[in-house]
């Protein structure tokens, strides 16, 4: 094994290069084979998600292999070699599989031990599979990483030690309060009907939004989604737009999630201002930093018709606090994307068994709907951005808005909309940090330590079994051959006792040969192992020939016993 990983991530890199490093599907495809055809490379794996690109190979050459993966990487993602070349990472053999199995486990994501890095390691293993470019090696890497994300999920805390990006968002939106209490009532806007937009809506059920406007371009799947969540048993009322009313619905509701695939900017400044002039959302505030002690002024008078007095003495105290924002981005243009026909979920369908990814709401029914939406959303090109941070001037939060798309949907320069609170990705990265349950992290390292080492001790063990083939192939090759010089030297044998005669020889080989090639196998397995097969295939003159064919008929042949769909 040669195992070789080129990536960024956040970790690694600012959100701006991340952002124009993104791979469209149609570029995936395409630097997958063009791995392929780079000498270095045999087989490859592409893990490309919002927070992270990583190119997997099997590679024959170390330092020509991480100068080929590099260029490839620079060349697919549209950003200059000598630009991206400082925020790469490169991991080796038993480093890359370390790597691997953390980031399935979740210690590497952006919020530790979320789950849903498990359903993209799925579709990249899939796309390998699908485009022929995932061998023996990247079969049984990408397979046990995901059992071994499985494991630590069921055996440890890690869930607890994390929340999902739309947790962790809905709560970066109310500060202090606890969810479910500055959800209490209000409405909710979620554009977009993909896997995120829908884990996002059937969180915001969850949490006690009232009610929830399911925008997408294409309705038939905003449909699909608003029928899901208002089967799903937590009482939210659903219903769908069309994209174009948008606009209309931000002066209806409190709180915009957004996660599309567009190359645009889904939301203006200008469109959220719009809104928030007409009277967008106007939630009083449940939590705001809090203020220098002041006496409470009572309004003079009456408040303005329609509001209650005390919701304008809370505005009033709320606008004399401030509150952080986030602030990055340029304005883009929204593009279409053709749409595949034909959901997989109808609005009859039955609900799935499994697990519920989230209270009330089918799992299955959730992820089917969301793999088929996620396949008519554009692909994105990326464009520089500049960041920048600001605090707010103090006004009372009429409308929050949770920002999941990379590139973003949301034009940061909302922040400077007076009573407009924004999260996206990058305040996310920000803010979040490593979770304080430190028994439960250590424990899955612990498990991410000991898969490591049985995954390299199976693939050293497999290294040699090639050989053991070639070698017991050659064995029944001579009992063959002495077989028949026995039948020209005692022709008068019936077929009985030539049956005993040929089965005795070949116990007597089978024992012989037992003993060494178990002992082999284990040796083989421990580090420093590799020179064992060498030592076979010189000890019996094994043609190497017959190893080598033995070996690309099972490259060509990998068994997998996990299915190779999307995770829940």
């Amino acid at each position: 094994m040669s195992l070789l990983v080129v990536g960024l991530s956040h970790r690694s890199a600012p959100v701006s290069v991340l952002e124009r490093a993104s791979l469209s599907a149609d570029a995936k495809v395409k630097l997958l084979h063009d791995t392929l055809a780079a000498e270095p490379a045999t087989e490859a794996a592409v893990l490309a998600t919002c927070n992270r690109i990583e190119l997997y190979a099997d590679v024959d050459k170390f330092h020509a292999g991480v100068a080929e993966l590099s260029t490839l990487l620079a060349q697919h993602s549209g950003v200059a070699l000598e630009e991206l070349t400082p925020y790469l990472y490169v991991h080796y053999e038993d480093r890359a599989v370390h790597h691997l199995f953390s980031v399935a486990c979740g210690l590497d994501s952006m919020v530790v031990g979320e789950g849903q890095i498990l359903g993209q390691i799925k579709d990249a293993l899939a796309l390998g599979q699908e485009q022929h470019t995932a061998g023996r090696l990247i079969n049984d890497l990408f397979q046990q990483a995901l059992r071994v994300g499985k494991r630590a999920h069921s055996e440890t805390g890690i869930d607890r030690a994390g929340q999902s990006l739309v947790t962790f968002g809905l709560e970066q939106l109310a500060v202090k309060t606890p969810v479910a209490q500055w959800a209490a009532g209000k409405r909710a806007l979620v554009i977009g009907a993909g896997s995120m937009s829908s884990l996002a809506a059937a969180t915001l059920a969850r949490v006690g939004i009232a009610e929830i406007v399911v925008a997408n371009r294409t309705v038939d799947r905003a449909e699909r989604l608003a029928e899901i969540l208002v089967a799903s048993g937590t009482g939210v009322r659903a219903s769908a737009v069309p994209m174009r009313s948008v606009p209309q619905e931000l002066t209806r509701v409190d709180v915009v999630v957004s996660c599309t695939g567009a190359t645009g900017l889904v939301l203006t400044a200008d469109e959220v201002a719009a809104a928030v002039s007409q009277g967008g959302g106007a939630f009083a505030p449940t939590a705001v930093p809090e203020p220098e002690p002041q006496a409470p002024r009572a309004p003079a008078g009456p408040g303005p018709a329609g509001v209650d007095a005390e919701v304008v003495a809370r505005l009033a105290a709320a606008a004399r606090a401030g509150g952080r924002l986030a602030d990055a981005g340029a304005v883009r243009t929204l593009a279409a994307a053709p749409e595949p026909d034909g959901c997989p979920l109808g609005p009859d369908a039955p609900a799935a068994d499994g697990r519920a990814a989230l209270t009330g709401v089918d799992a299955s029914a959730l992820e089917l709907h969301g793999t088929w939406a996620d396949q008519g959303e554009a692909a994105a090109q990326r464009q520089p951005r500049k960041s920048a941070r600001a605090l707010g001037d103090g006004t009372a939060v009429r409308l929050a808005l949770l920002d999941l798309a990379m590139p973003r949907d949301i034009d940061a320069a909302v922040h400077r909309v007076p009573g407009v609170r924004l999260v996206d990705i990058e305040s996310l990265a920000e803010t979040s940090a490593d979770a304080p349950m430190a028994a439960d992290v250590d424990a899955v390292r612990g498990i991410v330590t000991a898969e490591v080492a049985a995954f390299g001790a199976a693939q050293r063990a497999a290294r040699i079994t090639p050989t053991v083939v070639a070698l017991r192939a050659m064995a029944a090759e001579v009992v063959a051959m002495e077989v028949a010089r026995l039948d020209g030297r005692v022709p008068d044998l019936d077929d009985r006792q030539r049956a005993e005669v040929t089965q005795t020889v070949r116990r007597v080989v089978d024992k012989l040969l037992h003993a060494p090639t178990v002992r082999v196998k284990q040796l083989a397995s421990e580090p420093g192992g590799a020179g064992y097969a060498e030592a076979l295939r010189e000890l019996f003159d094994l043609d190497p020939q017959t190893v080598a064919s033995v070996s690309r008929a099972d490259a060509a042949d990998p068994m997998n016993d996990d299915d190779p769909g999307r995770a829940s």
